[in-house]
């Protein structure tokens, strides 16, 4: 048995979750979410205990694999709900920054022209100063793709180490050609 799909997901208090024709609704105080499991998977509510369990019906190799996975999912959907996920960025560079005009990141990271993300449904973008970019919101996936995005647009290289990082990331670097 998959040691992270027995394990039962706790319901908390403020958390309200429905299941309809293996669509999972978890609703919160931060927001309300939803995701449709598959169908190799069992999902019921224990409302005496005020958890959710997750069952397989075979011991095949996909069954086993989305056990965990279905669990893992709906725990991130109750953290999320609750706590919200978050991402930071930080911006390093002479002359690089970022600012929020309306739904749109505008990032001016060394290139010719500005460059523009638009900010996704249902994240809140914000940037404390020029040099920081806050991503948040209850969907872990969707928090860690737009950050994933924005990164992209410019990476940290690893001679100068400018570009766009995760704050508290470590940037290896490498010596120039003055070092040999």
């Amino acid at each position: 048995m998959s040691r992270i799909g027995k394990k039962p997901v706790a319901i908390l208090d403020k958390v309200k979750i429905e299941i309809q024709n293996r669509q999972i609704q978890v609703e919160g105080p931060k927001g309300k979410i939803a995701w449709t499991h598959r169908p190799e998977i069992g999902v019921a509510i224990d409302t005496q205990a005020k958890q959710v369990l997750c069952t397989r019906a075979g011991d095949d190799r996909q069954s086993r694999a989305l056990h965990g996975l279905t669990r893992a999912m709906i725990q991130n959907m109750v953290v999320g709900v609750t706590e919200g996920y978050e991402k930071r960025l930080e911006i390093v560079g002479v002359g690089y920054l970022a600012a929020i005009q309306g739904d749109t990141l505008q990032l001016r990271v060394g290139f010719a022209n500005e460059v523009q993300k638009k900010i996704p449904a249902g994240l809140t973008v914000t940037c404390p100063d020029q040099t920081h970019v806050v991503v948040q919101g209850v969907d872990k996936q969707q928090v860690g793709q737009f950050a994933a995005e924005v990164r992209a647009v410019r990476k940290p290289e690893p001679y100068k180490g400018k570009g766009i990082r995760y704050e508290g990331e470590q940037v290896r670097r490498k010596a120039g050609k003055t070092a040999a």
